[in-house]
């Protein structure tokens, strides 16, 4: 008997589904437009293909009668079925009996190879998303980049300029003048009636029409198309925007690359997945099982010291004068003053898991007029009742906008002539150095007078030094996990922190430090020679995480079984501080820290990646690339070296406090990602071999 493989790919608008022979050749194929059915409550009956009621009975009895059309009796009689899609969730396989689930983009990539095997360029268009994809020869693995939460450059946007003009989508094409020089924005598929409005009685139909497909071909290349910033060669158009010729001919004009459109372009991400149950059957039995890297999910008591440590900070009752400052200003030196201390970045993040909170902060600062363009830590700022300090300190890098909102803050609660703003260049030469020295002087000086107390140089020296301390057991964190497998979940590491503790300074850091290198020491003689550095990936998490909670990280490391073996917010870089002249030492410090500099901060993530062997390094783009920290010129810079480095960046969007606009397309992105790093490791992107697998191979 044939045997037979079934890929189901359900997207936002359409549901596709493929039957692979296997010898290779389609059996039978499925487009179709999906739609909400039903009304009302429903009572399950179990019976799904005869029923059909809800959604996923629906779903179930559409494929159903696939198969039926097919000739096939069930899915019994399915060697394996492979699925994809974005709306594939959890209650799916209670309706579909699939054997595996994998990423749009792996599924596009081996669609596209199974009829191109020698493509380099895929560009996927549908309805809620567009994926570009272009394979890397000098990394040996396919890159990727997906669109956004914004639905411009996607089929929704032509779906909302037929309905505008009233005439069907399929018939846009023919209908184009293809030598319109009508140009409106498509940057926003839900606002294009503003344009076509504008135009539709003023122009011809075709000439609107043109221009539309135009200004689609546009957006595309502006949302993914710097994947394919110099690449000359054939691009593989599928999708079902691949129907529309007139999109692909002004692709093709703004590449300058042949544009090709397979034969089941519509239903390709189906195609590959069952090219990938094909190839997932010749695997059972040989892919490893039971993938636990980390042992003990338990919670290390350094890092609860380290969460308590600042709650204790923040809450605490205290008769110190408070002092307000931003995560870069020396914590040392309000430390050595004996004043109370809130990092004012910090203190919002407690209150990240808190959403009704959250949500109340983000309507009172948006009644104040700070729109979601404005940083959500400083929404949070602007929106909560915060304790009045007698000071204020900040630094006006790396994030300028967080000084303004500094600024507007202690206007607001009357302090605006106990503030220092402290310039900090973005270098570290000798010139820098003493002009960020001679500015902490002056902030000390004017920190003084308010207070009514002097500086005691003594205190301020014994702060250096235990900060050195803390340094120095910080560094052998670094290098044990610099040079071990994974010791300690990435979910956990990231939210120790410890360059922007507020403790240096102080020996509650050098205690917590210490417990930290003594539990990650234990965690090593544990695993002794059980794994190797080079069983499992290397993940480095960049930036900050989502602080409301911690499933993202989870996913990664339990689900997609990529550890996260260290994290750019523990990275301890700079010099030992000189406790006999402490200022230059801390302005050093600070120039040094990792995120003042762009440049140097990339040349620090590129070298370090190569000495610990990092595999993948993951970028969290909070704020979508408004924050100064992770910004579109940094990024750029930062993948040109991670790339001479053949070490892959994923970029994923997203926003460290507001939940409401994490993309539905992360977790897709994370799949794909961690598929490729699959394939070039391990040569499926189904995981590691078993080592029975890994012998019979040699």
């Amino acid at each position: 008997m044939e045997k037979l493989y079934l890929g189901i790919d359900i997207g936002s608008t359409t549901l596709k589904a493929v039957l692979l022979t296997g010898r290779g050749k389609v059996k039978h194929s499925l487009y179709q437009r999906t739609r909400p059915v039903g009304s009302g409550k429903i009572r399950c009956s179990g019976a799904c293909s005869r029923c059909g009621a809800c959604n996923f009975g629906a779903l179930r009895q559409t494929i159903d009668d696939f198969l039926a059309e097919a000739g096939v009796d069930g899915f019994d009689k399915i060697s394996c079925t492979v699925v994809t899609g974005s709306q594939i969730i959890e209650d799916t396989k209670r309706f579909i009996p699939y054997d595996f689930r994998v990423s749009e983009v792996s599924a596009h990539v081996a669609g596209a190879r199974h009829y191109y095997p020698d493509c380099r360029a895929i560009l996927d268009v549908g309805g809620q998303d567009s994926k570009a994809m272009i394979y890397n020869p000098k990394m040996h693995m396919w890159n990727s980049k997906m669109s956004g939460i914004c639905a411009a450059g996607t089929g929704a946007f032509l779906d909302s300029v037929a309905g505008k003009l009233n005439i069907p989508v399929e018939e846009m094409a023919d209908r184009a003048n293809y030598d319109s020089d009508l140009e409106f924005s498509s940057v926003c598929a839900v606002l294009s009636a503003t344009s076509i409005n504008k135009f539709k009685n003023r122009y011809p139909l075709s000439e609107i029409i043109g221009g539309a497909c135009r200004a689609q071909a546009r957006t595309i290349m502006s949302g993914v198309g710097e994947l394919f910033l110099n690449y000359k060669g054939d691009i593989i158009f599928q999708g079902g925007v691949a129907y529309n010729r007139a999109v692909a001919y002004f692709l093709k004009e703004i590449t300058g690359n042949n544009i090709i459109i397979p034969e089941f372009h519509s239903v390709m991400g189906a195609l590959g997945s069952a090219c990938l149950a094909r190839q997932f059957t010749e695997l059972k039995g040989k892919l490893k099982e039971n993938i636990d890297y980390f042992g003990s999910p338990k919670q290390l008591k350094s890092v609860t010291l380290r969460a308590k440590s600042t709650k204790a900070d923040f809450l605490s009752p205290s008769d110190a004068p408070l002092v307000w400052r931003n995560l870069f200003f020396p914590a040392e030196i309000l430390n050595a003053l004996d004043v109370r201390m809130l990092t004012l970045e910090t203190y919002a993040a407690l209150f990240a898991r808190g959403q009704r909170r959250i949500k109340k902060a983000f309507d009172r600062a948006a009644c104040k007029g700070f729109s979601g363009e404005t940083c959500s830590f400083l929404r949070v700022l602007e929106g909560t009742e915060l304790p009045k300090p007698v000071f204020g300190v900040s630094t006006s890098q790396p994030c300028q906008q967080g000084e303004r909102i500094f600024r507007d803050l202690v206007r607001t609660y009357d302090v605006e002539e106990n503030f220092f703003s402290l310039h900090t260049p973005l270098s570290t030469s000798s010139h820098a150095v003493e002009h960020v020295a001679e500015e902490l002087e002056a902030a000390v000086s004017m920190i003084e007078k308010r207070i009514g107390r002097k500086m005691d140089s003594k205190r301020l020296a014994e702060a250096c030094e235990l900060s050195n301390e803390a340094r120095y057991y910080s560094k052998l964190c670094n290098e044990l996990r610099f040079n071990s497998p994974p010791l300690i979940r990435g979910t956990q590491a990231v939210y120790y922190a410890a360059i922007f503790a507020q403790s240096w300074g102080k020996r509650d850091l050098v205690e917590i430090n210490k417990t930290l290198y003594r539990e990650l020491q234990e965690r090593r003689d544990e695993i002794g020679d059980t794994i190797a550095i080079d069983d499992t990936h290397r993940i480095l998490w960049l930036h900050l995480p989502p602080f409301y909670d911690s499933s993202l990280l989870d996913y990664i490391e339990m689900e997609c079984h990529a550890p996260i073996v260290f994290e750019e917010v523990n990275f301890i870089g700079w010099e030992p501080l000189d406790p006999t002249d402490p200022y230059r030492s801390l302005a050093r410090k600070m120039l040094t820290v990792g995120f003042l500099d762009p440049t140097q901060r990339v040349k620090v993530i590129t070298e370090r990646s190569r000495e610990a062997k990092f595999n993948g390094c993951i970028l969290y783009n909070h704020g979508f690339g408004r924050c100064s920290m992770s910004d579109s010129s940094f990024i750029k810079h930062l993948r040109e070296e991670l790339n001479k480095a053949e070490i892959p960046l994923l970029v994923l969007d997203g926003d460290c406090m507001d939940r409401t606009i994490d993309p539905c397309s992360t977790y897709t992105k994370i799949s794909a990602y961690i598929e490729a790093l699959n394939e070039n490791r391990y040569g499926n992107i189904f995981g590691p071999l078993s080592a029975n697998a890994r012998e019979a191979n040699q």
